[in-house]
Formats: structure tokens, C-alpha cells, sequence
């Protein structure tokens, strides 16, 4: 009888140590698993410290860079708009970056509207590829930080006369200028298109004339600060000597030679329609007009009273 009873305790230990083992066999290879399929797929560190800087509207997306000895690494990175996220649930791989390179990718073209913004960005090594990291807060680009504008101001003859730099398409700028004297007005002029001069003004010999601007983004309804007044002056130049001279010269021909250029032209003009036609000697009269007459009447009477033979009218006509 206690051998029967013995016998029963060792195959009961025997079970439960069987059970046991088996248990701890099964447990051991579930936790093995995962490990295992690790090793096959060999996956990559997914990219950390997701951040995204934006001033003047350029959005750039940066990561911690992820090191594999002896191997380059790529990056891939994707976005999801409101509307995606909220009815689609896609991902849209981003414009410039695919497959990049360096740990950063510039989404400025990506980001159309101000919404939020998902982002996500995975490590890629051939065929490997890491989990995705997502930017812990959606991105906006309302928070874009805008900048004073850089300008220069100068002054063409009497022109005041700026350029200022191209920020984009989005952007407009509010020109402010005005004389620097007590009470003066200040003009406000709105530029929408850069990189050729604007002429703001023009200016008076020894003024001072001054100008600031800042940029808007209507898309965002936002504005920097103004810059930095930056003032110009025109100064009054005296005349050039030989100017001065040549001038004077010019004003003392005027004088003399357009009167004596009119008179010239009288008298030619009235040479051209009137002339004055002189007698030759043998015309003039010398005598007074009555003897004249007298002396004309006699000769006709002596030529009247004068008879002429044939032979000699012959001859007087020859």
C-alpha cells in the first residue's frame, strides 16, 4: 500500500514538473519570437527630436541624423493635411524629399494652407526601413516668424530711389518715408512687386528724406516689425565755372547776334520784294524840266517842217 501511494506522488510530481517545463519552454519562445523577427527584418532606428523652424514662410523640417557604421543612410518624409486627416487618413510623400540625405527637409512647397500639418520622416537603408517618427504637434504655418526686410535706399539725381529684397511670392511691404523736419507728413506707399527700384519720391536740395518698411503675408494676416529708418540727402551743388561761362557767353550772342540777324533779314526781305532800280547817266536829267520841254518841241517842229528825199530816208535806214 505505501508503494502504491509512493508510486502515485512521483508520477504526480512528474506531471506538474513535466507542465512546468513545458510552460516554461512555450513562454520562452513566445518571448523569443519577437527577437527573432527582429533579426530577420533588421530595423533601423527610426529618426528622434522631430522639430520644424519657419521664418518668412520657408518651413524646414529637422531630425537627429541616424548613424549605421559604414553605411549612408536616407530619409523619407510625408504629410498629412486637415483634410486628410480628418476624411482620407493618407500620407503624401513631400515634394523634395524622397529620398534625402542630410537630416532636414524643406516642406515650404508642401504647406499651402494654414491648417495644421502632420509630419512624419523614416530611416531607409536599401531594402530596410525604420518605424516613422511623427512631429509631436501638428505644424501651422501662421507661426512662421517674419523678419525685418533688408533694403537700400538711394537717390538717383533728385529721386528717392529703394530696392528691397525678395522674400516670395506671398509677400507685400509697407513703405513709409517723410522729410526729417518738425511736423512733417509721413507718406505710406504699399510695393507688391520687388527687384526693380521703386522711385518713392522726388526730393528737394538739402532735405532730408527718410524710409522704413516691414512685410505682410495677407495669407496669414501677419506683419514684421519695421526696419531701421534709413535717411538720404540731396546737397545743393554750386554751378560749374565753365558752365557758369559758357552760359553767360550764350546770353551775351543771344543779345547781339538775334537782333542783328533780324535786321539782316529786313532788308533782304524787303530787297527780295521791293528793289531799287538806279538810272544810267544818260537818263538823269540834268537840265531843268521846262527847258527840256522846250528843247524837245523844237526838234519835233524842226523834224516836222524837214523833208527827206527817198535816197535819203534810203540811207537813214541802213
Amino acid at each position: 500500500m505505501f508503494r502504491i501511494t509512493l508510486s502515485l506522488q512521483t508520477q504526480t510530481v512528474t506531471m506538474v514538473l513535466e507542465e512546468i517545463w513545458t510552460n516554461l519552454i512555450k513562454w520562452f519562445f513566445y518571448i523569443s519570437i519577437p527577437c527573432l523577427l527582429t533579426d530577420a527584418v533588421a530595423v533601423l532606428p527610426a529618426p528622434q527630436n522631430l522639430s520644424v523652424s519657419s521664418t518668412n514662410m520657408k518651413h524646414v523640417l529637422t531630425w537627429s541624423p541616424v548613424v549605421v557604421p559604414g553605411e549612408t543612410v536616407r530619409y523619407s518624409v510625408e504629410y498629412q493635411g486637415e483634410y486628410e486627416r480628418l476624411y482620407t487618413s493618407v500620407w503624401i510623400p513631400t515634394t523634395w524629399c524622397s529620398a534625402a540625405l542630410r537630416p532636414e527637409c524643406d516642406v515650404t512647397d508642401d504647406i499651402t494652407a494654414t491648417v495644421p500639418y502632420n509630419l512624419r520622416v523614416r530611416t531607409t537603408l536599401g531594402s530596410q526601413t525604420s518605424d516613422w517618427s511623427t512631429l509631436k504637434h501638428p505644424f501651422n504655418r501662421n507661426s512662421t516668424i517674419l523678419t525685418q526686410p533688408r533694403m537700400v535706399v538711394t537717390k538717383d539725381g533728385f529721386h528717392l530711389v529703394i530696392e528691397l529684397e525678395d522674400l516670395g511670392p506671398q509677400f507685400e511691404f509697407r513703405v513709409a518715408y517723410w522729410r526729417r523736419e518738425p511736423g512733417a507728413k509721413e507718406h505710406v506707399k504699399v510695393v507688391t512687386h520687388v527687384g526693380i527700384p521703386v522711385h518713392l519720391e522726388t526730393m528737394e536740395p538739402g532735405v532730408v528724406y527718410c524710409v522704413k518698411v516691414q512685410a505682410l503675408v495677407k495669407a496669414i494676416g501677419k506683419h514684421s516689425p519695421f526696419s531701421q529708418a534709413e535717411c538720404v540727402e540731396v546737397q545743393e551743388e554750386a554751378l560749374p565755372l565753365a558752365l557758369a561761362v559758357s552760359a553767360f557767353v550764350g546770353f551775351v550772342l543771344i543779345l547781339v547776334v538775334v537782333p542783328l540777324s533780324i535786321w539782316k533779314m529786313g532788308r533782304l526781305f524787303r530787297y527780295s520784294c521791293c528793289p531799287v532800280v538806279g538810272l544810267p547817266d544818260t537818263l538823269k536829267i540834268t537840265s531843268s524840266p521846262q527847258k527840256l520841254i522846250s528843247c524837245r518841241r523844237e526838234k519835233v517842229d524842226a523834224c516836222a517842217m524837214a523833208t527827206l528825199s527817198s535816197d535819203e530816208l534810203l540811207k537813214a535806214w541802213i
